[in-house]
């Protein structure tokens, strides 16, 4: 239940309402006067303060100026004796929620409260809905210090400028889609819409309707027109991620909207013009797939025109801290709670460690901590050391056998021993590493393609 502040400066009517809403379940926390009150809200959290209208040293009015300073969101209640219309217009002009006038019924004072704090439970959800979806919705900065990151912050300040097509190559959690929405955030397209695709979780013909958009009758199931994804980016950024897994009947008309700016919807044969910048992302290397004869040659051209690729977490070890202190920054923001820092020793346990879900991988063993730790305040080394499958100081000897390893090898004995630790099951692997089925699925052919096999018990 709730923690009510409740002042009066007289004791009968101040305890007569404390015992009421004690009776409800509440916790009831009493003041006789405005600056105790003030003090009370300073020092705890309070869920809802009613207060007497008329009282010595400070008036209800005053209180409520002096409360909505310390605590903006805070319902207050007002009680009077002396109820007129300028009284109520004044007092919700400063913030307050209702007042209610003596002498009452506990049913009415009890409905109040009730009524009242739904009001500021269901105002706190849609305030904290709103903040996760403009995090959502939010441009993510680019973080990092190193080399390749000020290169790669450099070549987006380039392109941002022009409407080129641009091409994102990198390990899967590199964060290709924050390279991809930082271009359209610095380009004059920033005002326009910015949607996304992604093209391997759809079949071909909905990728087409997805894309494209489609008329009525076109197909069973299509009771009405629908526009596609390029029509409703008009003017703005189509963001194609995962572009290799496009199916080569649709690769063609892709080719043409890029050269044309032009398309039919399923089912129609008219022309639709746009205006549209598409950035494409890949895990894939586009040029061995155009050599496979998987992916067109024209269209790779097309789309290669600014290529720009993401180097792996693991060869830019040293922006790990900042990436953590973002992460942990962004959620306390969108979770409403304390700050909590990070060991040194945990941030050097996370650079030693090869991070095959990269970015990714990072940001969920980082939101994990925030849960699961139970030191207040702070990660410890000792929390995450389990996760990383890396030992900490307390294991020297494991350490010394990982020191001087290419950080190729390690997460290549990372992905093996976890494999073996679940017998196998690539689901519980891939959950284990904060990485995706799809992901560790390509790394164990690239390593069998490369002679390499990872074999479980070998």
């Amino acid at each position: 239940m709730a923690r009510i502040l409740v002042c009066d400066d007289q004791d009968l009517m101040r305890d007569s309402l404390a015992s009421l809403l004690a009776r409800e379940g509440h916790e009831v926390v009493a003041a006789g006067d405005g600056p105790q009150a003030l003090q009370r809200l300073a020092i705890g959290k309070i869920d809802l303060m009613i207060t007497d209208l008329k009282m010595p040293r400070m008036t209800g009015i005053e209180l409520l100026t002096e409360a909505k300073k310390l605590r903006p969101e805070l319902p207050v209640v007002l009680m009077t004796a002396f109820a007129t219309v300028q009284t109520a217009v004044e007092a919700m002009k400063l913030g307050a929620y209702d007042y209610i006038q003596k002498p009452f019924e506990g049913d009415e004072i009890k409905m109040l409260v009730d009524r009242t704090l739904e009001h500021s439970r269901l105002k706190h959800e849609n305030a904290a809905l709103k903040s996760v979806v403009a995090d959502a919705q939010a441009p993510r900065p680019l973080i990092g210090i190193s080399a390749e990151m000020d290169e790669i912050k450099k070549k987006i300040d380039l392109v941002a400028k022009s409407s080129v097509t641009v091409l994102v190559r990198g390990e899967s959690g590199t964060g290709k889609e924050v390279v991809a929405r930082a271009i359209h955030a610095a380009g004059d397209r920033r005002e326009r819409p910015m949607l996304a695709v992604n093209c391997a979780a759809l079949s071909e013909n909905l990728l087409e309707s997805e894309l494209f958009g489609h008329e009525k009758g076109a197909f069973t199931g299509a009771d009405k027109t629908r526009r596609g994804r390029f029509e409703l980016a008009d003017g703005g950024t189509l963001l194609l991620d995962e572009i290799s897994e496009i199916a080569p009947g649709l690769q063609a008309k892709l080719l043409r909207v890029l050269q044309e700016s032009s398309f039919e919807r399923v089912g129609s044969s008219t022309t639709q013009v746009v205006d549209v910048r598409v950035v494409a992302t890949t895990n894939r290397d586009l040029e061995e797939e155009v050599a496979a004869g998987r992916f067109r040659q024209d269209l790779f051209y097309r789309l290669n025109v600014v290529p720009i690729d993401l180097p792996a977490l693991r060869e830019r070890v040293e922006d790990i801290p900042d990436l953590v202190r973002h992460f942990l920054h962004r959620i306390a923001r969108r979770d409403q709670a304390a700050f909590r820092h990070i060991e040194p020793e945990a941030l050097r346990l996370m650079q030693r460690y090869p991070w095959p879900g990269n970015v990714r991988e990072l940001q969920n063993i980082v939101e994990r901590a925030i849960i699961l730790e139970t030191s207040p305040g702070v990660i410890r080394a000792e929390t995450i050391s389990p996760w990383l499958r890396i030992p900490t100081n307390n294991n020297v000897a494991a350490a010394q056998d990982l020191a001087g390893k290419p950080l190729a090898d390690i997460e290549k004995q990372v992905i093996k021993s976890t494999l073996e630790r679940f017998r196998g099951h690539r689901v519980k692997t891939a959950t284990a590493l904060g990485i995706g089925v799809r992901t560790l699925g390509m790394k164990l052919k690239k390593w069998k393609e490369d002679g390499e096999p990872v074999e479980v018990g070998a």
